[in-house]
C-alpha cells in the first residue's frame, strides 16, 4: 500500500497542472483531463505490481472514483478558498485525500480477493 500511496501522490499532485487544479471545480474538461492523467499514471505504475488485467481494472475503477470524489470536493475547496477560509479549505483537501486513500485501499483489497 505505501507504493500505491506514493503513486497516488505523484499522479494527483505532481502530474496535475495549474490549469487543472484551478479549473476542475468549474470546468468538466479540466476535471476530466486531471482524472485522465491520474488514471494513466496510476495504471502504468501498478501494472508491474498487479498484472495487466487487474492493473487496468484497478486504474479504471479508481479513475471513476477519483472523478466522483474530485467532482464534489473541488467545489467545496473552491468555495472555501474564495471565502479565504483556509482552515476549512485545508480540512477539505485532507478529507479529499482520505476519501482517495479509502478508494485505493478498497479496490486493492477487492482486486487481491478476486485473485484468490
Amino acid at each position: 500500500m505505501p507504493y500505491i500511496m506514493l503513486i497516488h501522490w505523484i499522479a494527483d499532485f505532481l502530474c496535475q497542472t495549474r490549469w487543472m487544479a484551478e479549473n476542475k471545480s468549474k470546468n468538466f474538461l479540466a476535471l476530466s483531463a486531471h482524472v485522465g492523467v491520474y488514471t494513466l499514471v496510476l495504471g502504468a505504475a501498478c501494472l508491474p505490481m498487479l498484472g495487466v488485467v487487474p492493473g487496468i481494472q484497478f486504474a479504471l475503477i479508481n479513475g471513476v472514483l477519483h472523478l466522483v470524489v474530485d467532482f464534489c470536493t473541488s467545489r467545496v475547496t473552491s468555495y472555501f478558498y474564495q471565502k479565504q477560509n483556509m482552515h476549512a479549505f485545508f480540512a477539505t483537501v485532507g478529507f479529499d485525500q482520505y476519501l482517495h486513500f479509502l478508494c485505493l485501499w478498497w479496490t486493492l483489497s477487492w482486486i487481491r480477493l478476486a485473485a484468490i
